[in-house]
């Protein structure tokens, strides 16, 4: 099974493949290449490098935009939170079928 930054070109190209409503063959034409080497970078067996990923989504008339943001601690404080009730609290929400974070379950 190969890793998220494996996949995420493909996942990128998949993406704007289905965006612009168009096959394997006809996007790989687009692109100028060919269609199995599309098929790989989509299945994360082949990755494109970064400017190559770049390059081919502008043939498709596409920019990839890419921000850095604070992380996203969301998990984190519901965490701390849950940590924070009382057995009775916990065992209420459990009952009404919230899965709490904090117990892993």
């Amino acid at each position: 099974m190969s890793s998220i930054e494996e996949q995420l070109a493909g996942a990128l190209l998949r993406s704007a493949r289905t965006q612009l409503g168009l096959s394997q063959t006809a996007f790989a034409e687009l692109l100028g290449i060919a269609q199995p080497t599309l098929s790989a970078y989509e299945s994360g067996r082949r990755q494109p490098t970064l400017p190559t990923l770049v390059r081919l989504l502008g043939h498709a008339g596409l920019d990839l935009r890419m921000e850095v943001t604070e992380q996203d601690r969301h998990d984190e404080v519901l965490a701390q939170w849950e940590r924070s009730l009382d057995e009775a609290e916990r065992a209420r929400l459990q009952a009404q079928g919230y899965r709490l974070v904090s117990s892993g379950g």
